[in-house]
């Protein structure tokens, strides 16, 4: 990324631009990501292209000012961690459905984000590996230790990471699993099966509804599902359907998204 991509990208999700790559500042980046830039399916059912490719989805992220699903919203984001000094690694993951079952292989895309810093002279962080997520729903709103085994704490829940018999990594939230990750680093072109599957199949949540949705920054949610907005936050949950001439002021108060028309639910072939 040159420095004005950089820069451009920190004012997006309201960040400063780190003195260095630090835990701190990562745990800040992090937040301000998953406030800022929503998850969204929308590309899929406005018939946009979606290309795995760093300068697409930064483009996408920043001067769109749109957001994506995960190997979007975490390719993008690991193009900016990169440009600001950290050592960033593409992880697989399958995600977990029904009755436990796990999706397909490079189902989901999660980074990898090694502190280097100085141990000796006691840097947070510092020598140790840190699970970096901000492309799936409800996951944790700032980085977790990858080698801790007891619980993590974060607004949206309680998290623990805990090795399989194979060595991978099933991430749990509030007791049940959300995802299972490898620990073997992988390319963004990996990941191009798993998105052709996501965007085509019928058995894809992404192709049977679309989805906006981030968290606020007082300890809620905002999602706008389709036609219904639904709010939540400490003052309890909130539907509401909304008319056509509604939604896409909606998506521009809530998400800062300029939508032309109104997203459908398009046939598959």
């Amino acid at each position: 990324m040159q420095t004005t991509d950089t820069d451009a990208y920190l004012e997006r999700i309201g960040a400063r631009r780190p003195v260095a790559p630090t835990l701190g500042a990562l745990r800040e980046l992090h937040l301000r990501h998953v406030i800022t830039v929503p998850f969204e399916n929308l590309s899929i059912h406005l018939g946009e292209e979606i290309a795995l490719e760093g300068a697409a989805l930064v483009d996408k992220v920043v001067r769109r000012a749109r957001g994506g699903f995960c190997y979007e919203l975490n390719g993008a984001f690991a193009e900016l961690l990169t440009a600001l000094g950290y050592r960033v690694s593409l992880l697989a993951g399958r995600v977990s459905g029904p009755e436990g079952r796990l999706g397909i292989p490079f189902d989901h895309m999660a980074l990898q984000v090694d502190i280097e810093g100085n141990e000796k002279e006691g840097e947070e962080g510092a020598g140790e590996s840190f699970l970096v997520d901000v492309g799936f729903g409800r996951n944790s709103q700032v980085p977790l230790r990858l080698d801790e085994r007891g619980e993590q704490a974060d607004p949206s829940g309680v998290f623990r990471i805990v090795e399989t018999q194979e060595g991978d990594l099933d991430v749990i939230r509030n007791g049940e699993v959300q995802y299972r990750l490898e620990r073997r680093p992988r390319e963004l072109a990996d990941f191009e099966g798993g998105s052709w599957w996501h965007r085509t199949s019928p058995q894809s949540l992404f192709t049977r509804s679309v989805l906006c949705s981030r968290p606020t920054g007082s300890g809620g949610r905002i999602t706008l599902a389709g036609r219904t907005l639904i709010t939540s936050g400490p003052g309890g949950r909130e539907e509401r359907t909304l008319t056509d001439q509604e939604v896409l002021p909606a998506y521009r108060e809530h998400f800062g998204i300029e939508l032309e028309r109104i997203p459908q639910v398009r046939p598959l072939a």
